[in-house]
């Protein structure tokens, strides 16, 4: 078994900023897939973008808490699978496809209230779900741990180097990122 590596960069489609940087990362990068947030203030020129870069996986970012952290319930169940394929919806009607994989903001999915529930949500579409299983997740190439407090030793080269040399295993890893610019 070999090693293989997919950098997903979450949250396309949630500013300008975040798009470009995405998409700068893809292209002159390592970025490999992408996360569209079908609420996103810039989800229609996230779409776009997508068309210019046909090697850009992109999946869904089931998103229920946005950066306000409006409140919603997770243990609502029905409320979820209306939310799920709303969201799922959107998608398809934005991208005309289905989406590579399946994240959410904040990793709302992998609440102990809703986790088997999203599962069984995604399992029709036959592609990974983050935290599944199928593909390992690394998220510590991250700068911000703390609210409002950016730490850009978390996003280094080396911090990067190191995150590749001793976290990535045998089969699909993943490692999250979050590329964007302020504007």
């Amino acid at each position: 078994v070999s090693r293989r590596l997919i950098v997903n960069a979450d949250d396309f489609g949630a500013s300008t900023g975040i798009n470009r940087g995405i998409i700068e990362c893809h292209r002159n990068g390592i970025v490999t897939s992408t996360s569209l947030m079908v609420a996103g203030a810039a989800v229609r020129e996230a779409v776009a973008l997508s068309k210019d870069n046909p090697d850009l996986a992109i999946g869904l970012h089931w998103d229920v808490v946005g950066e306000d952290e409006r409140d919603f319930d997770l243990t609502d169940h029905a409320s979820v699978r209306l939310e799920f394929q709303s969201q799922l919806d959107r998608f398809l009607e934005l991208m005309g496809r289905p989406p590579t994989h399946i994240d959410s903001h904040r990793h709302t999915h992998l609440e102990d209230d809703v986790q088997d529930l999203f599962r069984e949500l995604a399992a029709p579409l036959g592609v990974p779900v983050r935290g599944d299983g199928q593909v390992h997740f690394l998220g510590g190439f991250y700068a911000q741990w703390e609210w409002g407090v950016t730490e850009l030793e978390h996003v280094s080269v080396e911090a990067l180097q190191e995150i590749l040399r001793d976290e990535v295993i045998e089969g699909w890893t993943e490692v999250s990122c979050h590329p964007g610019y302020l504007t």
